[in-house]
């Protein structure tokens, strides 16, 4: 495994043929060359390209190559942070970190965010979508310390960032009307958790005008909670159809709709599908935060998985928070969320391909990453190598070794 690892590795300023890939096909898998130019990106996938080729040629023969992993929805500002959550609840979770960020060093933030994108990267995920908190207690500290870290890392991983407006109890909306211009400009994307705020009306206008502004996509916390009574569905997507978003609203958690009964359900999915609307599962926190108050059957929390997927609604998983008050484990591993949205969201044995999806095409699709994403010729060479027959036995059984590729360049 050195010797193939040097080998793909390369001077990383050279084209490579990596011969007898194993890439994902409808029936399972099939053998494929492919070629990286020099520049980083695909320059074909086909069987049998030619030996000849001037190409530093690498035999990977019986290896799965699949796109490297995209994590739609973390928290990069607050990964790593250690502060009591004793009740196990969302609230106490953002009560936890908002005591944090009041003395949060930018330091502290560029260290926890670092060592978090890298173990991602050690994984497999190519890109990762974070929400960052703009709010009184945290200003604009940690989309200005993750913009440096972007910049830090250039094309060894692909960063957004969403600007995620947070009120709190007690905070008028004053302020972050008058700020969110500022965080438009380093942001992109524009979001927040309409559920919390005092004023929700207001609050999604405030996001939304600015949204459609600064022409930047809406990501949002959507009712990410278990109360069948408290929704704010139609107020969003009012919102996307009075701005003109459509297919560029986002919609995290969405927990409720596991809650709704099930014609509520089908009133609130037509309208997603109407506007395009995806939606990004977070199994691990919506399995650790809710239902903490029932004694007796305590719900999973997550949203309608299956249902929305068999209705057309694109549905990705992400891993959300990471070791801090919201979720306090993690290790950053796709794979492993994708086996979590898999067994919690009442999927079948036939389904692991989906769950797959859930972590590679749909979430390229839903943050913007399409046109350069996949094993396509034209396509950034953001990969991942390992020892596993198809993407259903990844999802499955996991993996002994990865080799990732991003850009061209091996980083892990």
């Amino acid at each position: 495994m050195k010797e193939l690892t040097t080998a793909i590795y390369g001077s990383g300023k050279e084209r490579r043929l990596l011969k007898g890939a194993l890439v994902a096909a409808d029936e399972g898998a099939r053998a494929c060359d492919i070629l990286i130019a020099a520049g980083g990106h695909i320059e074909a996938v086909e069987p049998d390209i030619a030996g000849s080729v001037d190409a530093r040629v690498v035999d990977i023969a019986g290896s799965l190559v699949v796109p490297g992993f995209v994590d739609a929805h973390q928290h990069l500002d607050k990964t790593g942070v250690v502060s009591p959550n004793p009740s196990g609840t969302l609230q106490g979770a953002r009560e936890a970190f908002a005591r944090f960020a009041r003395t949060a060093s930018r330091e502290d933030i560029a260290d926890r965010a670092r060592r978090t994108i890298l173990q991602c990267r050690g994984h497999g995920t190519t890109a990762i979508r974070s929400h960052v908190n703009v709010d009184k207690d945290a200003g604009f500290a940690g989309l200005e310390v993750l913009r440096d870290i972007r910049a830090e890392l250039g094309d060894t991983m692909t960063l957004q960032f969403v600007a995620f407006m947070t009120p709190h109890p007690n905070q008028d909306l004053d302020w972050l009307e008058a700020n969110i211009a500022d965080a438009a400009e380093l942001a992109d994307a524009i979001g927040g958790t309409p559920a919390v705020a005092e004023d929700p009306g207001r609050y999604l206008d405030i996001l939304f005008e600015a949204a459609a502004r600064h022409d930047l996509p809406v990501d949002l916390h959507m009712d990410e909670h278990l109360d069948a009574d408290r929704l704010l569905f139609d107020a969003v997507i009012d919102r996307t159809e009075r701005y003109g978003m459509q297919g560029r609203v986002i919609l995290g958690h969405a927990s409720v709709l596991s809650a709704v009964p099930w014609s509520s359900f089908q009133r609130i999915c037509d309208r997603l599908l109407r506007n395009r609307i995806g939606v990004i599962t977070l199994p691990a926190a919506n399995l650790y935060l809710q239902g903490r108050d029932r004694d007796v059957l305590p719900p999973r929390g997550l949203t309608r998985v299956r249902d929305l997927l068999q209705a057309g609604v694109p549905v990705a998983a992400a891993c959300d928070n990471i070791q801090d008050p919201f979720i306090p484990t993690g290790s950053g591993d796709l794979l492993e969320i994708a086996r979590w949205t898999f067994l919690a969201s009442y999927l079948g044995a036939d389904d692991i391909g989906e769950a797959f999806a859930m972590i590679t095409d749909v979430p390229a699709m839903l943050t913007g990453l399409a046109d350069t994403y996949g094993l396509r010729k034209g396509a950034r060479a953001d990969m991942v190598i390992c020892d596993c027959a198809n993407t259903t036995d990844l999802v499955a059984r996991g993996t002994g070794h990865r080799s990732v590729l991003i850009n061209g360049l091996l980083v892990s």
